[in-house]
């Protein structure tokens, strides 16, 4: 079994993880819808929302699979945050990597694994959506694209819950983009992302920008 190594910006990716506050947190409806989807979309029988903590994968939603979190020198996902990428395991039995891996040869006996990074604005991969199937799979990439924006919700919403926690202290409105999730800065003038407000206080509103809105009405 291959361990996976820890990304090159580990420090930070934990630090930012740690700003969701989401670990250890009760299920939520909407990663549940998520992970339901995804799961009957590609006709998986598991889907994760998995976070990649220091010591453990820890699963936001878990479509599928009873357990809450597994150590992270076992978990796919832990490999599948090195990059911006989706991670595909066609099959598992057969990848010297996870050949021997108890996730394969034990419950829930893994043999294809796709999992899409949660990617924040610093460029840290918090963890992934993934679909899990006990059998072998390929997966072409119009398929991927679609696991891809997918995982864009997810990521999403999680900024979007973290945003909100923050404007408990302050309850002043603010204009999200429903598009590409861009903020209207304090002054209205320009549209910026998420980051930005990461030291504020604010309540969530929806609009759409400018940019959006364009490219809304060309399709």
């Amino acid at each position: 079994m291959q361990v996976a190594p820890l990304p090159e910006n580990e420090a930070q990716r934990l630090q930012t993880l740690r700003l969701y506050d989401i670990l250890d947190t009760e299920p939520e409806k909407v990663f549940d819808d998520l992970t339901e989807a995804s799961a009957k979309i590609f006709e998986t029988p598991i889907c994760l929302v998995s976070l990649v903590d220091e010591d453990r994968q820890w699963f936001k939603s878990a479509y599928g699979l009873d357990v809450r979190e597994t150590a992270r020198d076992i978990a796919f996902c832990a490999h599948a945050i090195l990059s911006d990428d989706i991670f595909v395991v066609e099959d598992a039995l057969f990848d010297h990597r996870f050949s021997d891996n108890p996730l394969v040869q034990d419950g829930p006996r893994i043999r294809f694994y796709a999992g899409a990074p949660l990617v924040t604005a610093d460029d840290s991969r918090l963890g992934t959506l993934c679909i899990i199937d006990t059998t072998p799979r390929a997966i072409d990439p119009e398929r991927l694209q679609i696991l891809g924006a997918l995982r864009d919700a997810v990521a999403s919403h999680l900024e979007l819950r973290r945003l909100a926690r923050l404007s408990k202290q302050d309850p002043e409105l603010i204009a999200v983009c429903a598009w590409c999730n861009g903020i209207r800065d304090e002054k209205g003038h320009d549209w910026v992302q998420p980051e930005e407000y990461l030291k504020r206080r604010h309540e969530v509103t929806h609009s759409i920008c400018e940019k959006c809105r364009d490219e809304v009405l060309k399709q």
